[in-house]
Order: C-alpha cells, then structure tokens, then sequence
C-alpha cells in the first residue's frame, strides 16, 4: 500500500460517490443476506478450507449483488471478493467485499456477523463501511473526513491500556495453537482480557467506537480488515495490516499504546 497523499478535488468527488453507494448497497447486501435466514433450507453451507470456514448460498448470492452493483456504478473499478475472487480493474480504485463476515454466526443464529466493504485509492484504503444487519449498526468512514456510528462521530479514548477493557482476538483454525496459546498468556499475565466474535470487521469496528481497546488476529484476509482499517484511523487510533490483497497476514488496531503493547504481544508469541 502506498503512502497517503491528499487527492486532488476530482479525486475526493470521485471518492465521495463510492462511499454514497459503499453506504447504500451494504444495508441492502445486509436485508438481501437476512432474509435467507427465513428459509434455512437454501442456505447449503459446505466447507471450504475447515469445518469452521464455511460458505453458504446467502454468502455467494450478496456477494454478487454488491458485484452487480459496483460494475453498474463504476465499471472501471477492480473488485476483490472473498467468494469470487479478484477481478482487475482500470482506474485507480479497487473494491474489497466479504458479503458476510462471521458466516458461522450467521449460520447459527447469533447476531454478530456484517457486511464489510473497503474502497481502495492507488493502493491506500479510504473507505470503510461495516454494516451490522441483526444490530442496525452503520459504521462509515472516509479518509480525513472521520468515522460514524449511525451518523454519529467516532472518537478513540487515548489514554486507554490493554487492561481498560477487552481485546478483541481472531485467531482461527489457520492460526498456530502454539502461538495462540503464548499470546493470550501473555495478554493475561499483562492484565488484558479476550474478547471473540466471529466476524474481524465487527471487533474491529468495536475498536473503534470504544468497546474494545484493541484488536489483534495472527491470520486475517484483506476482505475481513480494511475497512476496519479505515474506520479506526478515522477514529484516532492506529491499524497495520501486514498481509496483500491475495494473501491473510497479521493486523494490530489500537490507540498508540494498546497497538504498541500488542505488537510486543505478537512478537515475543512467535519468537522461535
């Protein structure tokens, strides 16, 4: 990802008409995406690299609704999907979806699963929207122009620590146990506390509305993390995804101490 410039005044129109339609087709991919859950009989949920890693027909049909639409609206943009994969573009923007983050949430009735959205400039994420259909929470963000909550502004509490309140952690099956188990040792033996859900965009965006005081996943995909980028850049805080767009890698969001500490964190679980 490149390093941050301020866009010209074409460029921020043309960023400010994706975040309108990144906003608008994310409630709409959540409505699509709920109403399956009134007809479980057509989900067909298979498994794809574990039994915890799952894709269901609701995940395959919002995924190309927010296709559909991105072409129709910006046919020139590329688009990186979780089902689908990558499509290159030929403008300087890229979309990255995942349709539903949390698909075995989802697929068991919790509440906790979104639709997350990233628009990508030359590289530098500066959109985010993370939609939360069962809790009608609306998270947006445009680079320079903040982070919101259904409309209402987000700011990152400074003077938060890893022990002010939970972490947020995502490691999954990809994860090694070895380190998974060094690294929330260490996160308790600090005075820090685990939170999970089973959606990154989501604990991220509780990172950035001052539920969580950070967030970190040893394994993350691009689809699940860069909006949630965004919205806690926007909110005060700081976010490093170290993965690409074709590879997972590791993420760490906080303010700068709690982003700090769970760097020290990470480093000293998977030290040989």
């Amino acid at each position: 990802m490149v390093d941050s410039t301020e866009p010209d005044r074409t460029a921020k129109e043309e960023i400010d008409a994706r975040r309108r339609l990144a906003e608008r087709i994310a409630k709409e991919a959540g409505a699509r995406a709920r109403r399956f859950l009134h007809r479980p009989e057509t989900l067909h949920a298979v498994e794809k690299s574990s039994s915890q890693d799952l894709v269901s027909a609701a995940d395959q049909a919002t995924e190309a609704y927010l296709g559909r639409m991105i072409r129709r609206h910006f046919p020139q943009d590329g688009i990186v999907g979780e089902e689908a994969g990558r499509a290159e573009g030929a403008s300087a923007f890229d979309w990255v979806i995942d349709p539903i983050d949390g698909t075995m949430a989802f697929l068991v009735g919790q509440p906790n699963w979104t639709v997350s959205i990233a628009v990508l400039h030359h590289g530098e994420p500066v959109i985010g929207v993370v939609y939360a259909p069962m809790l009608r929470e609306l998270y947006v963000a445009r680079q320079r122009q903040g982070a919101y909550l259904n409309g209402k502004r987000l700011m990152m509490r400074a003077d938060w620590t890893i022990r002010s309140t939970t972490i947020g952690y995502g490691g999954t099956e990809r994860a090694d146990p070895q380190e998974v188990g060094a690294f929330i040792t260490r996160l308790y033996q600090d005075g820090g506390v685990i939170f999970r859900v089973g959606s990154g965009a989501l604990m991220l965006a509780y990172v950035a509305a001052n539920r969580l005081a950070g967030y970190y996943d040893p394994t993350l995909y691009c689809w699940d993390c860069l909006a949630g980028v965004v919205l806690i850049r926007e909110a005060g805080g700081l976010a490093d995804f170290a993965g690409t767009l074709s590879a997972p890698g590791p993420i760490w969001a906080g303010n700068h101490t709690v982003f700090t500490d769970l760097k020290r964190l990470s480093k000293a679980s998977t030290a040989p």
